[in-house]
């Protein structure tokens, strides 16, 4: 895979820039935010994108991303035409809602006008604005696929693509439409910006995809995640720690993971606690017969079992094709077994990510472990159940309105049987449980099969990356 090209040293640490030397319609919105002086992610980001060159940007949710991408925009875009010129993809329907605020305060009087479009709501507001002539265009990538499909929006005048939390997009099983917007693209030129906290290969490949020999910018040379294994860790109670495990594979969706404990005893109640939420889970551990263990390794050998639970000992020596992460349900006692767990994702050269649960009382055994191996680690905050919900709904919504899309008329008729019952059950509070439990049940059917990621594949050294040749022919609805 052709890596991206790296900037010199220099820009580690960017000049702080004023706002007042900035030309005078992004200042004058710089300071309508309130901004008296750009953040670091912007001084890098912002001569990229204002010189029309592809840029992959490593930086935290925070860090203020969102202002690097649109007060470019002030100077690229044009308020006089009345079409889409700038398309942002955003994971959430909360990201798509506060980078559409911004974006209104920030062109304020411009003339550029915002839409923010996603699942769960109504389209006529959206398709108002869209028709309206909306420049910039935040959405998810289900949602935004629908509008194409629907005519309702049209990409023959963009000029920008801008894809914000990659990361998270995929995580959330965002791949597929991704690819299918790109059938959507104009044969021109179109500058594209990636914004993502990590690079795992998965990430990297989309980038190539997308992205016309792209430079990679990172906020810190020691954070540095490119076609490499990508180290998290997130801190957890003392007491509960199999619920903590459970939100962390939901923010991550891993779409293969061996999870390793340090104990046969903790290898059981794991995989157990897993198979009872409903994952694709089992144990490797020296307490099994043997024809169970043959069983669990043949599923491994064939790549069809999602995850694996395992002491050090049970996994050593299996290779696992495509093992997208390893998680450490608690760190082992000693540096070296953190390197070998780690190196589960590497092999043949590949490259995954590795996270690790730690507690107030063994954080200073991956300290350890970091320190003795100078490993680059990010910490990431532990979701908390409202979080955990919002991420599972918008993922639902997403895997809902994919299957929408993909039924026939008769299909669709078949469905208007069941309206006045919808109906029904809405309007009675005491009938909720009963669509509760028809989405929980979707839900597992469909997210705990192995998440679909982009393809391993790579395309040829210089090969067109944001069209191939069959991708440039005019946009066409997906085969039935």
């Amino acid at each position: 895979m052709n890596e991206p090209n790296r900037l010199a040293d220099a820009l580690d640490e960017p000049p702080v820039i004023a706002v007042d030397l900035l030309p005078p319609d992004v200042a004058a919105a710089a300071r309508r935010a309130g901004w008296s002086r750009l953040m670091p992610v912007q001084v890098k980001a912002i001569p990229f994108l204002l010189d029309s060159r592809d840029v992959m940007i490593q930086a935290r949710t925070g860090s203020g991303k969102t202002g690097a991408f649109l007060l470019p925009l002030l100077e690229r875009l044009d308020p006089a035409r009345a079409a889409c010129q700038a398309l942002i993809l955003v994971p959430t329907r909360e990201l798509a809602q506060q980078v559409w605020h911004e974006a209104e305060v920030l062109f304020a009087g411009t003339g550029l006008r915002t839409v923010a479009v996603y699942g769960g709501v109504g389209y006529g507001a959206q398709i108002d604005a869209l028709k309206a002539g909306a420049q910039v265009v935040v959405g998810t990538p289900g949602r935004v696929l629908d509008h194409l499909l629907r005519r309702t929006f049209a990409l023959k005048t963009l000029r920008l693509l801008i894809f914000d939390e990659a990361d998270r997009m995929l995580s959330m099983g965002f791949y597929p439409d991704m690819r299918e917007i790109q059938r959507y693209l104009p044969d021109h030129p179109i500058n594209g910006c990636m914004f993502s906290a990590t690079y795992p290969p998965q990430v990297l490949r989309t980038a190539q995809q997308f992205l016309n020999n792209p430079e990679f910018l990172s906020l810190s040379q020691d954070h540095v995640h490119v076609a490499e294994t990508t180290h998290l860790f997130y801190k957890v109670p003392d007491m509960g720690r199999e619920r903590s495990l459970i939100r962390v594979i939901e923010q991550e969706n891993p779409a293969s993971a061996i999870i390793f404990c340090n104990t046969k005893v903790n290898v059981h109640f794991v995989a157990v606690v897993l198979q009872r939420f409903g994952y694709d889970a089992d144990e490797l551990s020296a307490d099994l017969s043997q024809a169970d263990r043959e069983r669990v390794l043949e599923r491994v050998r064939q790549g069809t079992l999602r995850f694996l639970v395992a002491t050090d000992v049970a996994a050593r020596g299996l290779d696992i094709p495509e093992l997208s992460h390893v998680i450490q349900y608690e760190p082992p006692e000693d540096s070296e077994n953190y390197i070998h767990r780690a190196g589960r994702t590497g092999r043949a050269g590949a490259a995954g990510i590795a996270i690790s649960l730690v507690s107030r009382v063994d954080q200073a055994v991956l300290e350890r472990a970091v320190k003795q191996y100078s490993l680059p680690i990010l910490e990431r905050t532990l979701p908390t159940e409202e979080e955990v919900q919002n991420v599972v709904s918008e993922r639902l919504t997403a895997l809902l309105e994919a299957r929408l899309r993909d039924r026939d008329k008769l299909q669709a008729e078949r469905s208007l049987r069941f309206v006045p019952l919808a109906r029904s059950l809405l309007e009675n509070e005491e009938e909720l449980p009963i669509i509760a439990m028809l989405l929980d049940d979707y839900y597992q059917q469909l997210l705990h099969a192995p998440v679909r990621s982009p393809a391993s594949t790579q395309p040829p050294a210089h090969a067109p990356s944001v069209q191939t040749k069959d991708e440039t022919t005019a946009p066409r609805r997906r085969r039935r």
